[in-house]
């Protein structure tokens, strides 16, 4: 009798290690399906603004998880002025939705060029301080719905790291224009500041060893990342403004061994690939690029934590956008 119940004490202690294993793995695999819109490069003029309204009109239709904007509320040669960022971050903040956003070159690297009336408005790093200002006051997303964020820091705020259904999703301020390291025109002149490069990159290259870290401890089926820049075909410039994070990208990315998904936008070209980051192609690595100019449309990106794959994205066709 005594060793039934000897062996009735331990075939309990064994449920009790198992079940308790299993809840501190809860996170792989765990959670629901949810769906995320991806949109970014927009908009870039008139007749942008009109359609850009309408896909914010559907998007208020849609349950998200949330909206990640990928950069460039403006084009390249429009002006630097307070109130155009001022005209984005209300209709960020009137969204149903939460929304995400990282900064693209579009609005600081490239405030240099013509229209800017003032100083100020042509001074890449003024912007740059305006922008962190006015879209980054806090811990939470903008939309009318916020979601909690953790920021990088008081110096770095839009580097923005969250969880949903056990998924790590990750900001990171990688832009266009070399990533605004010296680069030398046609002309003979020189953009772009070695110094912000450099502190950027080093708190980018951090962050991104930070959030595998976290999404390892935490046992995340999977990460995506969230940059403005095109750091595989835009990569021309010497030297390169993206080499250094995309050795680090593809360093952990082979390491986590699990699903891994870059958005981006910047070149314009709605992709869906797996390119080589830096040296090696790793088959858990895709590239996701969004819509943008002339293209306002968006992609529809579910994430299934309990679905090996994790992700699956479809492009989602606005027809009165539609050139004809």
């Amino acid at each position: 009798m005594k060793r039934n119940r000897l062996l009735l004490v331990l075939m309990v202690a064994v449920l009790i290690a198992s079940y308790s294993a299993a809840a501190v793995a809860k996170p792989q695999g765990s959670g629901k399906p949810f769906d995320v819109a991806l949109i970014g490069d927009i908009p870039y003029n008139a007749l942008q603004e009109v359609q850009t309204a309408r896909l914010f009109e559907e998007l208020d239709r849609e349950k998200l998880a949330f909206i990640s904007h990928d950069g460039d509320i403006k084009s390249g040669s429009s002006a630097c002025t307070d109130d155009v960022y001022q005209k984005e971050l209300r209709r960020f903040e009137d969204s149903k939705n939460p929304l995400v956003y990282t900064p693209g070159d579009n609005e600081w690297t490239d405030c240099h060029r013509p229209p800017n009336p003032t100083p100020e408005e042509a001074d890449p790093l003024n912007r740059l301080d305006y922008l962190r200002g006015v879209f980054f006051p806090d811990d939470d997303s903008l939309g009318r719905r916020e979601i909690e964020l953790e920021r990088q820091n008081q110096d770095y705020p839009e580097n923005a790291r969250w969880r949903r259904g056990g998924v790590t999703f990750a900001t990171l301020h990688v832009v266009g224009s070399n990533n605004n390291r010296p680069t030398t025109l046609p002309d003979g002149s020189v953009i772009g500041n070695e110094e912000e490069y450099q502190a950027r990159n080093a708190a980018n290259l951090e962050w991104l060893a930070e959030t595998f870290d976290e999404a390892e401890e935490d046992g995340s089926p999977a990460v995506m990342l969230v940059i403005q820049a095109n750091p595989f075909e835009e990569d021309t410039a010497r030297p390169s403004g993206f080499s250094d994070f995309k050795a680090a990208l593809e360093e952990e990315v082979v390491a986590f061994g699990k699903p891994v998904v870059l958005v981006l936008g910047d070149s314009h070209t709605f992709r869906i690939d797996k390119p080589v980051i830096s040296e090696e192609r790793p088959l858990n690595f895709t590239r996701v690029e969004t819509f943008g100019n002339p293209d306002v449309h968006w992609v529809r990106a579910t994430v299934d934590p309990r679905d090996e794959e994790v992700f699956s994205f479809e492009p989602e066709i606005i027809e009165e956008n539609v050139a004809p």
